[in-house]
């Protein structure tokens, strides 16, 4: 990020939930990338400033850093050009030293859509929502979608809005035995006030619910309920779950 005041603010608001800001690269003298959100009723746009968003390379990211996490998860894809060339190389970095990857695109911006095959080879968890894995797939339903990349990831979730969301894996870590298991669950009733960052919520809690090595419905119900959750305040943050409110509902169910 840049030493703007977005930047100072978005370190600051990282921090007061706890999150450790150490390694943030912060850039004297340029700007920190911004994000405006349209909503009107049922329709949003997201009017995005790039800043340094695309500034990042994987080869600013030490193998002394990769060792002190579990899992490696990149977002925003489309828009980090130039981290993309090195992705392939950092996820294989990651795996190397014992963690696992996983990737959301959000949308293409251009809709050009270029393939993703080689980097969903070192992808152990993709999370595109509908939209995105249909354009990705170049197909027009859901269920095509989830066959075709459910082919080139060993766990594929996908998000389906109110309507829940679509999972297939494979992996031995959710229990999995090689067979191919696909799971569908609903979404949770929620008064939605804004659906400003709920796929990240979601993207969150399956992967929290992942590294548990839950299996592939308890992973997506968790995934439903953070994301659902999220969506009860304006702003991306300010109503995303806790743990006690999601096992709440786990346990309900």
């Amino acid at each position: 990020c840049g030493d703007d005041v977005f930047g100072r603010y978005m370190l600051d608001e990282m921090q007061k939930r706890g999150v450790n800001v150490e390694n943030v690269i912060v850039v004297p003298g340029e700007a920190t990338g911004l994000g405006v959100i349209l909503n009107r009723g049922t329709e949003r746009a997201i009017l995005t400033y790039p800043g340094l968003i695309p500034a990042l390379r994987a080869e600013e990211i030490p193998d002394e850093l990769l060792r002190q996490a579990r899992h490696l998860h990149v977002g925003a894809y489309y828009l980090q050009v130039g981290l993309q060339p090195g992705l392939k190389r950092l996820f294989k970095r990651a795996h190397s030293l014992s963690l696992t990857t996983s990737l959301d695109t959000n949308y293409d911006p251009a809709e050009t859509w270029d393939s993703l095959d080689d980097l969903l080879e070192e992808t152990d968890v993709f999370l595109p929502n509908e939209a995105e894995a249909c354009a990705l797939s170049q197909t027009y339903t859901v269920e095509a979608a989830a066959k075709l990349l459910s082919k080139k990831v060993e766990t594929l979730a996908i998000k389906l809005g109110g309507r829940g969301a679509l999972g297939v894996s494979t992996s031995p870590r959710l229990g999995e035995t090689g067979e191919k298991k696909v799971v569908l669950v609903d979404s949770i009733p929620v008064d939605a006030v804004d659906t400003t960052g709920a796929g990240d919520s979601f993207d969150a809690g399956f992967i929290y619910a992942y590294l548990q090595g839950w299996a592939l419905e308890r992973c997506l119900r968790t995934a439903v309920i953070c994301g659902g959750l999220s969506t009860r305040a304006v702003g991306g943050t300010s109503a995303q779950a806790t743990l006690p409110e999601v096992t709440a509902l786990l346990e309900g169910d």
